[in-house]
């Protein structure tokens, strides 16, 4: 069963975690099922960046980001090589190394 690493966030994860999680669940959906609040606030429909997280281990693993997730992470606050939008990144296989940015944009809140 793959892990996500989860590296220590100040707000929504202080300590860090390692999770266990399912083939093909949302790196999203394995955060929130574990009870780290990542925001989403498009309700996980790949129409905003607010589910934001950076792969520092394991990109590779992950089938590659669709053209409509590419144009949306353009406008990220962090933005990285190895980024993804968490509601559209399926874990497969392989452990994976997860940053959550420290501030995120949220068009609804701002």
């Amino acid at each position: 069963m793959p892990q996500l690493i989860i590296l220590p966030h100040e707000e929504l994860c202080p300590q860090g975690a390692v999770l266990q999680v399912e083939p093909g669940i949302s790196i999203c959906d394995a955060l929130l099922g574990n009870g780290i609040e990542i925001e989403h606030a498009c309700e996980k429909s790949c129409a905003c960046t607010t589910c934001h997280v950076i792969l520092r281990e394991g990109f590779n693993t992950l089938a590659p980001a669709e053209e409509l997730e590419e144009d949306l992470l353009d406008k990220a606050w962090g933005l990285e090589p190895t980024s993804r939008l968490s509601c559209q990144a399926l874990v497969d296989g392989g452990d994976l190394v997860v940053e959550i940015p420290k501030y995120t944009i949220n068009m609804v809140k701002e």
